[in-house]
């Protein structure tokens, strides 16, 4: 069995106890991979996020990477930017160079080593929808905002959207409040809008689930059904007995080490978890390619290889013969379209296989439809997108999570881990802060948004008890 827990890069080579050729291998492979994350970074800030809000290459790198100890930037690194291939590559004194491209409605992709282009045909994604402002709300932006329910305590939810935004160590972009279907309270931080687009990480998550959740309403699929991954169907394989059901649940069993990203020394290969944004790796084959290490079902662990195992089979069932674009262009025709989210970015590996563990940008009211979708029980005026009886089990803990914290890629309550917060509460969530926040029993749905260097959950709950307390008690 593979060693599983990397504390730190020193923990790591004392368990290896390796050379000192071989020490300085794994120095070399964190720097390179750390010029990789950061060429990615300065590449979806110029080029995605720069769609909506422009910003300098030397903005992008103080904003979103040089202040983050997780990111591991150096001093010595330097980047160039090619603008007519929108190309940014990062190097420094002994550093491979590596590079990250705009591919246009797939935003940016890390290349291999030593690739000089990517592997697929990039696919314009136009939105089939009108112009938002022409649109009511929810589908469009008229009306988001009024008439406002009754109960509502305006000044309560401006104070608390005061206090959210005068916490500067989160460095929060953007917080919105729904309530009764309509937005109550508001809030950007200079230069970010309704509109922008922002990396909202682990996130992505939570659309991989509601994209199975479409195929499942599309009779394609069911979550009972044991994962149709073809290698993994030989006849003593054990990986065969993983159910869809199984990777929903971040149970799948797979041998997948996540020692998460605090810095340089999470730059390993052996970090299979976070090795997939910062590696230029086929994340698909990464993650079908692992061996089982605990039987399906009986342990609940944050992995991303379960996720994109899931996002392997979502491209095989809409693919198949009509090819990638019809896997590139699903999530918008088949969810974001319905519920008029206009500005998501879903990037893609070399490959053209979509990241949605952590590299999807997402604006704050593109977010709050997620949520909404998702309060309203699956259905978006009037037509059912998820299943019946969907959301319940996104919403469910686990059976193999003792916190009662986890569902279907989806964070819970259940266990009470956010103080004050109703026990119904339950989340897309991703790395330093990123949350949609939805809770049935307030017909409350909150986001949050930002890069937040610690972490965010004290922050979080007490912003979200804030904002309720500004709202009829039901």
């Amino acid at each position: 069995m593979r060693r599983m827990i990397i504390v730190t890069l020193a923990a790591l080579l004392v368990l290896a106890q390796p050379s000192p050729v071989s020490l300085q291998q794994y120095a070399d492979y964190s720097r390179e991979s750390r010029a990789a994350i950061g060429a990615h970074h300065l590449c979806s800030g110029l080029w995605v996020v720069g769609r909506v809000y422009k910003r300098t290459p030397e903005e992008v790198l103080a904003q979103d990477i040089a202040p983050f100890q997780a990111f591991g930037w150096e001093e010595s690194f330097k980047y160039t930017i090619d603008s007519k291939r929108r190309r940014v590559t990062v190097s420094g004194p002994g550093v491979t160079p590596r590079a990250a491209q705009y591919n246009g409605d797939q935003g940016c992709s890390i290349l291999p080593r030593g690739a000089n282009d990517i592997y697929f045909k990039p696919t314009r994604v136009p939105r089939k929808l009108p112009n938002a402002a022409t649109q009511p709300w929810p589908t469009g932006d008229a009306g988001a905002t009024s008439p406002i329910p009754e109960g509502v305590d305006a000044a309560a939810i401006q104070a608390a959207l005061d206090w959210g935004m005068a916490q500067k160590e989160h460095n929060t972009r953007a917080i919105v409040l729904v309530y009764r279907g309509k937005i109550v309270g508001e809030r950007y931080a200079s230069g970010w809008t309704k509109d922008t687009p922002q990396i909202s990480w682990s996130e992505g998550k939570s659309i991989t689930a509601a994209l199975i959740g479409v195929l499942a309403q599309q009779g394609r699929l069911r979550v009972d059904d044991f994962a149709p991954v073809k290698e993994w169907q030989g006849k003593d394989d054990p990986r065969r007995q993983i159910r869809i059901r199984d990777l929903l649940r971040m149970s799948s069993g797979l041998d997948f080490a996540n020692p998460g990203l605090t810095g340089p020394a999470s730059y390993a290969r052996e970090n299979e978890h976070m090795r997939i944004y910062f590696d230029g790796l086929n994340v698909f084959e990464h993650a079908v390619h692992q061996p089982l290490e605990i039987p399906p079902n009986t342990q609940c662990r944050y992995r991303n290889s379960d996720p994109l195992v899931l996002g392997r089979i979502i491209r095989e069932t809409v693919g198949g013969p009509m090819g990638i674009e019809a896997y590139l262009t699903f999530p918008q025709r088949a969810l974001f379209d319905a519920i008029g989210a206009r500005n998501f970015t879903l990037e893609t590996d070399a490959w053209g296989n979509f990241i949605m563990t952590g590299y999807d940008y997402g604006s704050a009211r593109d977010w709050a439809r997620f949520g909404l979708l998702h309060l309203w029980d699956g259905v978006w005026e009037g037509k059912r997108i998820l299943p019946v009886g969907w959301v319940e089990f996104i919403s469910t803990p686990a059976p193999a999570d003792n916190s009662r914290g986890y569902g279907g890629l989806f964070w819970l309550n259940r266990g009470g881990a956010w103080k004050g917060l109703p026990e119904d509460t339950f989340m897309a969530s991703g790395f330093m802060g990123q949350h949609t926040v939805i809770i049935r029993s307030r017909d409350v749905v909150v986001v949050r948004m930002g890069p937040s260097p610690r972490g965010s959950t004290p922050y979080l709950t007490e912003l979200v008890t804030r904002l309720l307390s500004g709202l009829p008690k039901k």
